[in-house]
């Protein structure tokens, strides 16, 4: 008899989490509007989630770093290496050497971006293990410079996709690859050339394009475990859907994350247990 191996989740606990700067139109308004205990709350229903199928790793937050929580921004992972992120945005900067202690100690490769390009980690780079590739969003926080850098240290494939919506600033806010090889995505957040690529690449019995009432409810910004999709939210019809794809929809309310701009997936990093790994 075989016994699988639980996948490893990142999680930072939202201590000093809220909204004290403005980095993306979420933002906007939302400086001090946020509730500790809601927030905290809403945190933890997702924790225990993620818990029931994927064992939890847990980041010390920080203070003066509210961010940090995002913890899918803290690099890409494969194997045993991690590609650490470089932010855009000099707020986020701070979280950069905590992670790297964090991999460090917990006994990764730790590798540094090449000089010049942003990077921000699986925010913007999202392993499709159907496909053996890995889609990188640019256009806001990451450049699409280091694609070519990615590629090599992770021997995948490659596709870069622009994304021209700025509520739409990191790819895993618009797009997730699904169990079982499909993709969901929001069209509109990308421009012309990008959606060529993913017609290109996803046959169309594969693809789920949503509207925008379900975009903008983060329903892409989801983790897939095992059948579990966990998400903000997503309408009757995109749930019906999913559930026709073999997958439990699990509707996580996340909204004090969305006034900063994130939902599940942003609030996790798998770190292990990606089928295929061979690196």
């Amino acid at each position: 008899m075989t016994t699988s191996i639980r996948p490893r989740v990142l999680m930072c606990p939202p201590d000093f989490f809220g909204v004290s700067y403005v980095i993306n139109p979420w933002m906007q308004g939302e400086t001090g509007h946020t509730d500790a205990a809601a927030a905290r709350a809403q945190w933890t229903a997702l924790k225990e989630a993620v818990a029931r199928v994927a064992e939890v790793c847990l980041i010390a937050p920080h203070e003066n770093l509210p961010d940090l929580v995002f913890t899918a921004n803290a690099g890409l992972v494969l194997g045993k290496r991690v590609l650490l992120s470089r932010f855009r945005w000099p707020q986020r900067r701070g979280e950069e050497e905590i992670f790297r202690a964090w991999f460090e100690k917990a006994g990764f490769d730790v590798i540094t971006p090449p000089p010049g390009p942003f990077f921000e980690g699986a925010g913007d780079a999202l392993i499709d293990e159907a496909r053996d590739l890995i889609w990188l969003g640019h256009g806001f926080r990451s450049d699409a410079a280091v694609a070519p850098f990615v590629e090599k240290l992770f021997g995948r494939t490659t596709a870069p996709l622009r994304l021209v919506d700025p509520r739409f600033y990191h790819l895993d806010t618009c797009l997730c690859p699904l169990p079982g090889g499909a993709l969901l995505y929001f069209p509109a957040a990308f421009d012309a050339a990008a959606r060529a690529e993913i017609e290109s690449r996803v046959a169309p019995e594969h693809r789920i394009a949503v509207d925008e009432a379900d975009a903008v409810k983060f329903c892409c910004n989801a983790v897939a475990l095992g059948d579990a999709l966990l998400l903000n939210d997503a309408s009757p019809a995109l749930s019906e859907t999913l559930r026709a794809r073999g997958l439990t929809p699990v509707a996580l309310p996340l909204g004090q994350f969305m006034k900063a701009g994130g939902a599940a997936k942003c609030l996790t990093l798998r770190i292990s247990g990606q089928s295929g790994e061979r690196i």
